[in-house]
């Protein structure tokens, strides 16, 4: 099955067609299209049990494949082994050996080389990562982040065709992650990396990739830019993975709406699309990272008549929504919501 995706000359690089991997009666990737061109970062997002990581692991012929092709540059790889596929791996765990110094573990997988080549790979690798004079330090001394470095420095070492990343930083804390995002991203943009990098966390995926994919039940949702994949989801379901508040044929980005006042009979729209207002009833408030956040009810039909939408798949049932708020207000209350329509994406 083919996502929604804009236009990308993929003349060379990866290539799947209609992939298919299944444990038993289980199809955990089901009917998959996929290019990743030279020199491309695609990401795929998904929940737990979505299939991303078993298609990475059927790319890099862990997984058997039920049906589909995987290819390289045109020439299928499916029955070529593991080791020949001239592809390198990188796990949560980066699975570092421990009687190595940092060094031995970068040097691992450089066999053909001389010493010399080798020794100057290594430094070049540690450069790279962010972590030079590294070379002697013991792996059991290294911080979580450290770790990762050099497990990323070692995979990529042997300058490997494709590199295929699962859940790399998954086990790193928030912090350290968002800033190993960033370096991830610069290191593989430095190198020309082509890489398939699998991942639950969308702030991360959208920091290291050139295009995002949404998989969920064993197909590829959406495939587009970070910037269009938000722009446009394209899907109710794409929409709540990302964190949208789908209310009828709308998408609702985190912010699209906010608290202005209380509602007192206030309706209707004011001064045009950028003063779109609306009244709803506060069913909860939270405080999220230090900003106030209200869950409302409103009428879906109502919303829809206010951004112009005329047929919102409601049934007729009230819509929840989370809204901006200044100060926390009473379950019960009446308040005024503003929708901003630079937030707001239709289904």
């Amino acid at each position: 099955m083919s996502p929604e995706t804009s236009d990308t000359n993929a003349s060379v690089g990866l290539s799947v067609r209609g992939l298919a991997v299944a444990y038993g009666d289980l199809r955990a990737v089901d009917g998959v299209d996929l290019d990743v061109a030279a020199g491309e970062v695609v990401a795929l997002l998904g929940a737990s049990g979505s299939g991303k990581s078993s298609l990475l692991r059927a790319v890099a012929g862990l997984e058997d494949v039920a049906d589909g092709s995987v290819a390289w540059d045109g020439r299928g790889v499916v029955r070529v082994p593991v080791h020949k596929r001239g592809f390198g791996l990188m796990f949560q765990d980066g699975q570092l050996f421990e009687h190595r110094d940092v060094g031995g573990n970068i040097a691992y997988g450089l066999a053909g080389l001389s010493r010399a080549r080798r020794g100057e790979r290594v430094r070049e690798m540690l450069e790279l990562v962010g972590l030079p004079g590294f070379e002697r330090r013991r792996v059991t001394t290294l911080s979580g982040g450290q770790a990762q470095r050099v497990a990323l420095a070692r995979v990529l070492a042997p300058a490997p065709r494709l590199l295929l990343l699962d859940e790399p930083l998954s086990a790193l804390d928030r912090a350290l992650r968002e800033q190993l995002a960033t370096d991830v991203r610069t290191i593989l943009r430095q190198g020309g990396t082509t890489a398939l990098y699998v991942t639950h966390d969308q702030d991360e995926a959208m920091t290291v990739a050139d295009r995002v994919g949404v998989m969920e039940a064993g197909r590829l949702l959406r495939l587009d830019t970070p910037q269009r994949l938000w722009a446009d989801p394209g899907s109710r379901n794409v929409a709540r993975f990302l964190g949208f508040d789908v209310v009828g044929d709308l998408a609702l980005a985190p912010g699209a709406l906010c608290v202005v006042g209380d509602a007192a009979g206030e309706t209707g729209v004011r001064g045009g699309p950028e003063e779109m207002r609306l009244s709803a009833t506060v069913l909860a408030s939270r405080l999220r990272r230090g900003q106030w956040e209200v869950e409302v009810e409103f009428d879906p039909e109502r919303l829809a008549e206010l951004t112009g939408e005329a047929d919102a798949d409601s049934g007729g049932s009230p819509a929840r929504a989370a809204a901006l708020a200044r100060r926390p207000h009473d379950a019960g209350e009446s308040v005024t919501l503003r929708l901003d329509p630079a937030r707001t994406a239709r289904l």
